[in-house]
């Protein structure tokens, strides 16, 4: 800490907007970059050096770490399912970003590198039951991630493995299994299942048409991380001796129907559902399994569903009232 100074890629995103917040509380010099203008960011922080630059060119990525002890990767064009599901060269020319921000970060003398990859590079064949059993960290293997996104980032996984190997960088990786939280993304096409239903329960009580629409039957299985813990698993894994990826999720696993269930009664409402059955769903079922982080760092995300979707839905429910234009962030 001290004089040391991080970079942010993705800083104008959600979880990196989150986190440039944590790391200046922490006393870090943080410089903060993203590809979209600084207007557009969900966060933006003045103590932060905040700049606009793409990642996936190399002369970007370059200046942006000289100087830099530490970086965060978290820089992807990314979203929900319904965005990954139809954008998969999208998601895939990500590798140029992480090749880019690794390879400049090796150049540079960078001291750690820490990549967010995510539960998407797990094997599909052990995600086709609702009731799924958690999945461990070798899971990944034989791979079959989900197409296009979890293949760009398995793939930059055994990139910051070799990196460390044949270079010396000190690489972390953690699988993020579907975080959320205020300050993100809540509608235009690429908001994630806890933002996206929250958004329409509002909606739905506000207009008076007492209906929502749900992707998929309703019985696929997820399990949902707070931003906060997040966060923390963030800083923790970072500054730990963990070498291989590492889960960091919560394993509190509910169907979608029940996260429904869960935001009606924030809202203090009923609504009559409608499943969309062609609509982008995933898997049937994803948990994390949180026994290795529990033994590497005594601790595993515990903030309930519960307490975090109420948080999630009063910051929605106070843009949508205000009118605030959610189009700005996509």
């Amino acid at each position: 800490m001290g004089n040391e100074l991080v970079l942010v890629t993705g800083a104008g995103g959600f979880i990196g907007g989150h986190l440039v917040g944590r790391l200046l509380s922490e006393g870090f010099r943080v410089r903060a970059t993203d590809i979209k203008p600084l207007e557009r960011w969900y966060q933006q922080h003045p103590d932060a050096e905040n700049l606009q630059s793409d990642m996936s060119l190399l002369d970007e990525a370059r200046k942006a770490t000289k100087g830099v002890d530490i970086v965060y990767n978290l820089a992807a064009d990314m979203g929900g399912m319904g965005f990954i599901e139809t954008h998969k060269a999208a998601c895939m020319l990500s590798v140029l970003i992480s090749t880019h921000v690794l390879l400049a970060a090796k150049e540079n003398g960078v001291k750690r590198f820490f990549y967010s990859s995510s539960a998407c590079v797990y094997n599909g064949d052990k995600q086709k039951d609702e009731n799924v059993t958690a999945l461990k960290e070798e899971d990944a293997y034989p791979a079959l991630p989900e197409d296009g996104y979890g293949w760009e980032k398995l793939f930059t996984e055994r990139m910051c493995r070799h990196f460390r190997e044949d270079f010396g960088l000190t690489t972390r990786v953690a699988r993020f299994h579907n975080v959320y939280g205020p300050h993100g993304t809540y509608a235009g096409g690429r908001e994630k299942a806890p933002a996206a239903i929250c958004r329409k329960v509002i909606e739905s009580k506000m207009s008076g048409d007492h209906t929502i629409e749900i992707w998929g039957n309703g019985h696929q299985t997820r399990s949902f991380m707070y931003i906060d813990d997040c966060l923390k698993g963030v800083r923790s894994i970072m500054d730990s001796n963990i070498e291989y990826p590492i889960n960091l999720g919560s394993d509190e696993l509910v169907s979608i129907n029940q996260l429904v269930d869960m935001v009606e009664d924030i809202a203090g409402i009923k609504l009559k559902r409608c499943y969309n059955l062609a609509a982008p769903k995933g898997v049937n079922g994803r948990n994390s399994d949180n026994t290795l982080i529990k033994k590497e760092l005594g601790w595993a995300p515990d903030i309930r569903l519960r307490d975090g979707m109420e948080r999630t839905y009063a910051w929605i429910h106070d843009q949508i009232v205000s009118g605030k234009n959610p189009d700005q962030y996509n």
